[in-house]
């Protein structure tokens, strides 16, 4: 694959006749093109695909200087006979979950205190921590340390980020404000936190949180 660079408000013409594919690119700055092309066996969804796509600029544009609209992604796909390893032939492996997904879904369910749908989306060694506590393992460990310190509270999601780890995990940060009632029956509202959740295969194994719920609390 070429390296291509464009110089100071010049424009570069990518034409691959054999695929028929054509695109103008202009930019008033000094600016990388990637082309990236990706074989794949038949049997991926096109969200899937989608996905896989977004990906793949995301990982380029966190090393190339390059903005999302100069980033191209081809993906090729081939039926599974016309492809073998080590003397068989393979099927696609099936896609991961969405690990953003998974987290809002688990994190809808705890809001909902629907303990049977999140408890079934923990992994193995699930762990959670939270400002000031010790490591937590079950969820109804967490209803009890929360249950003195509000009635309830829902999150306002300002972002939620994902990104794969060097090891088997996917990261997702969760990022907003809190809002609730304190034991008291007092409301509360924009109070900032953090979650971070670690995925593996589909199913949650860690979440660390922090927020200013005690700073906000002392000041009331």
């Amino acid at each position: 694959m070429q390296e291509i660079y464009l110089l100071l408000a010049e424009k570069f013409d990518l034409c691959l006749t054999s695929n028929l594919y054509y695109k103008t690119y202009s930019f008033q700055r000094r600016t990388d093109v990637p082309v990236l092309q990706i074989h794949v066996l038949e049997g991926y969804s096109d969200a899937d695909k989608t996905r896989l796509s977004h990906a793949l600029t995301d990982a380029v544009r966190i090393v190339v200087p390059a903005p999302p609209e100069a980033v191209t992604v081809m993906i090729h796909e081939m039926q599974s006979n016309d492809y073998m390893r080590g003397r068989e032939r393979r099927t696609p492996a099936p896609a991961l979950p969405d690990p953003a997904e998974t987290v809002r879904r688990f994190l809808a369910a705890m809001e909902a205190r629907d303990l049977d749908t999140a408890g079934s989306m923990l992994g193995a060694g699930f762990t959670m921590t939270f400002p000031a506590t010790a490591p937590m393992t079950t969820l109804t460990e967490m209803i009890d340390w929360a249950a003195p310190r509000y009635r309830f509270v829902a999150k306002t999601y300002e972002g939620i980020d994902a990104m794969q780890s060097a090891g088997e995990a996917a990261i997702v940060y969760c990022r907003g404000t809190l809002s609730g009632e304190w034991p008291d029956g007092t409301a509360f509202d924009g109070i900032r936190f953090i979650d971070r959740f670690e995925v593996i295969q589909g199913l949650l194994t860690r979440q660390d949180v922090w927020n200013d719920i005690a700073e906000t609390k002392a000041l009331s």
